[in-house]
């Protein structure tokens, strides 16, 4: 039994699917990198994949960024052998709550705050929110609280840092949004 031509459906990818599914392979390479990096701490790393998620938002906008980081989140929890554990659902919480807080900075002037801004309120966001569900899931003792300084630190460092490397990559970007100059 053949199906007839008109019970067939294509989906065509239009070339902003393209930009994204391009944006999200970098942000899997890097998540790779990321995970083979020796970390201090568990959960620490540089968190170089976030760039790419700030690219997406600045130059795409934020459901982009939201496409980039949850596709770069099963895409690397598949190539690390994480689906599903624990480490993947703490990636999975802390990737939410850094949309959300990149969502919340959407409505700020771009004449005061930019790409690392937006990376510094992520980081915190990505921190909060695996530390939350750590608590709530994997350690139910109140004693995770003493991981927070080192982890603050952590989000500070790699939130600015990664910050500054999207700013830069956007710097004389054609892809790169117009914002106004500041005046004096």
């Amino acid at each position: 039994m053949t199906a007839s031509t008109s019970d067939t459906r294509w989906l065509h990818a239009q070339p902003h699917d393209h930009r994204i599914a391009r944006l999200a392979a970098l942000a899997i390479v890097l998540a790779v990198v990321d995970a083979g990096i020796p970390s201090p701490l568990p959960g620490i790393k540089p968190g170089l994949a976030n760039i790419v998620t700030l690219l997406a938002l600045e130059s795409l906008g934020w459901r982009a960024a939201v496409w980039v980081s949850l596709l770069r989140i099963l895409g690397a929890g598949l190539l690390l052998g994480s689906l599903l554990t624990p480490g993947f659902f703490l990636g999975l919480a802390g990737g939410i709550a850094s949309l959300a807080g990149l969502g919340l900075t959407q409505g700020w002037p771009k004449r005061w705050f930019g790409p690392v801004s937006a990376s510094l309120v992520a980081a915190f966001c990505h921190i909060g929110g695996q530390l939350l569900l750590a608590r709530a899931w994997l350690i139910p003792s109140d004693n995770i609280l003493y991981f927070v300084p080192a982890f603050a630190l952590a989000a500070l460092l790699s939130g600015l840092v990664n910050g500054i490397i999207a700013d830069k990559l956007l710097e004389g970007s054609p892809c790169a949004p117009s914002t106004p100059s500041p005046s004096p």
